[in-house]
């Protein structure tokens, strides 16, 4: 490990570990070099103009400000390959995670413009996803200043909760279903919009927020921003993630190939991670 990366890992200090583990969401301040984020900045332009097979332009047939995410292009982006196997951002996630090894699930890329009126509803990221796992964290990397009125909401302990949650489409923010056995719809967003524990994370480029799969968050319109709001987000698992289905749709929607439900990540598309 180069000497910055040693001195940034050391800022996952035990008490933000705990407040990982505990909260299922950590703000850490300047953990990110002026470099990586350089090249992040370069490869997602690049993935703009030459988006992948799984992008979506969630503000297409409008006037407002571009809504444009996308996923897995880390095979074609080598700044996205290179900062999720090496350096600090995989040395936190493990960190975060308290364990030695694990895999590198996936990158993924949001980017909202100035005027864009769509808020990210509330949800979280695990019944997208078509793995079971209980130990893992997505680092959201800013590309740019989030201050307060369009920073990220997460609801503190959620991932605690022992429900499983329908999710919902971010076009439209109608659920994928209406019924599923084991899953039962979200909370009204009213009523999560009262919850005492509702933390935001207004960061700058160089911080992360780290929160769980299963931690509900959310994200305001950007109406009133003057600027974009550029985030990658890179997402971890520890070795005991499970290959598993949902009654929908995965996102991203990855083939099964030769895993089965209860598999282990053993495939070349979930990279192994180690602490250095």
């Amino acid at each position: 490990m180069s000497f910055e990366n040693r001195q940034q890992a050391q800022l996952v200090s035990s008490q933000a570990i705990d407040e990982y583990q505990n909260n299922g969401v950590v703000l850490l301040r300047n953990v990110v070099s002026r470099q990586t984020i350089d090249e992040l900045s370069i490869a997602l332009e690049e993935n703009m103009k030459a988006p992948g097979i799984w992008a979506n332009e969630y503000a297409a047939n409008s006037q407002q400000g571009r809504f444009f995410d996308d996923y897995v292009n880390w095979s074609r982006f080598d700044a996205y390959k290179t900062n999720a196997l090496e350096g600090v951002l995989p040395q936190i996630a493990l960190a975060l995670m308290r364990k030695d090894t694990g895999h590198f699930f996936h990158e993924h890329v949001l980017v909202k413009e100035s005027g864009n009126n769509q808020v990210t509803p509330w949800h979280n990221d695990e019944p997208y996803y078509g793995i079971d796992s209980y130990n893992n964290v997505s680092l959201w990397v800013p590309l740019d200043p989030i201050p307060e009125k369009i920073a990220l909401r997460a609801i503190t302990g959620s991932h605690k909760w022992s429900k499983k949650f329908i999710p919902r489409k971010f076009k439209d923010q109608t659920p994928y279903v209406l019924n599923a056995d084991s899953y039962e719809p979200l909370p009204d967003s009213e009523l999560l919009d009262r919850s005492s524990e509702i933390n935001s994370f207004p960061a700058m480029p160089g911080d992360i927020v780290a929160f769980h799969f299963r931690t509900l968050h959310s994200a305001p319109a950007t109406t009133t921003h003057d600027g974009r709001r550029r985030v990658v987000s890179f997402r971890y698992t520890d070795s005991t993630a499970q290959w598993a289905t949902r009654p929908w749709k995965t996102s991203p929607p990855l083939d099964a190939l030769s895993l089965q439900p209860g598999d282990l990540l053993i495939d070349d598309r979930f990279p192994v991670i180690r602490r250095n």
